[in-house]
């Protein structure tokens, strides 16, 4: 099953409040295995940074306007992601920011149902535990080291590991796999040995089969 993770870094918090997208990162999920295919754009939002938007993403507005609009790469973006299932760390937020960007070009929204949020995973596994993709990946051992500031593609190349780990690891079955032989070896060690049983014909059972081959006409079973 073909996924893509996604991400974006944005201007703020609200697209109704003028805000726009900066950068947009996917990666390519076959069967739960990162492929490699990617797909990566700053994009120049026609507007300033915020300060506190710049202390998280680190990109400033002299950077991005030497980057293409979101209009010049909004065909690639969604050639790369066709139909596939968005895998998205809150999704509601991402989706919001992408399907306004879309209304502006007048193209269809991209549907919320082909989201599959981690954030509501984590919640239901680790109910009252902090479920930022920082906390996640202290959680199962991700290095995420070079996360000093928020990147849509670092962010993505996380979250697929995160993701990986909700799903049960690279080997979900193992250790239920193992539970299982231990269990059926353990039952076939206690269970009580019974004498083999006769397969060989009673006398009677030989006689009636003679009798039955006497009343044959030319039988091969004759000796």
């Amino acid at each position: 099953m073909r996924e893509i993770v996604l991400d974006t870094e944005t201007t703020g918090l609200d697209p109704a409040a003028g805000h726009r997208i900066v950068e947009i990162a996917c990666l390519e999920l076959l069967n739960g295995v990162a492929t490699g295919g990617q797909f990566q754009r700053y994009v120049n939002p026609e507007r300033d940074m915020p300060e506190e938007a710049f202390k998280v993403h680190g990109l400033s507005a002299d950077f991005l306007a030497r980057h293409p609009f979101f209009a010049e790469i909004v065909g690639e973006f969604l050639e790369f992601i066709e139909s596939a299932p968005l895998v998205i760390h809150n999704a509601e937020f991402d989706l919001r920011f992408i399907n306004a960007e879309l209304a502006l070009l007048g193209r269809p929204a991209l549907d919320p149902g082909r989201a599959i949020d981690t954030l509501p995973l984590a919640r239901r596994r680790f109910p009252g535990a902090q479920v930022s993709l920082d906390a996640l990946c202290r959680r199962f051992g991700i290095d995420n080291s070079a996360r000093s500031l928020h990147g849509a593609l670092l962010d993505c190349e996380l979250l697929a590991e995160v993701y990986l780990e909700l799903n049960g690891g690279r080997q979900p079955d193992l250790g239920l796999a193992q539970n299982r032989v231990t269990s059926v070896v353990s039952s076939s060690e206690e269970r009580p040995r019974r004498p083999a049983r006769v397969h060989e014909a009673r006398p009677e059972e030989l006689e009636a089969h003679k009798a039955l081959v006497e009343k044959l006409r030319d039988p091969i079973w004759r000796t």
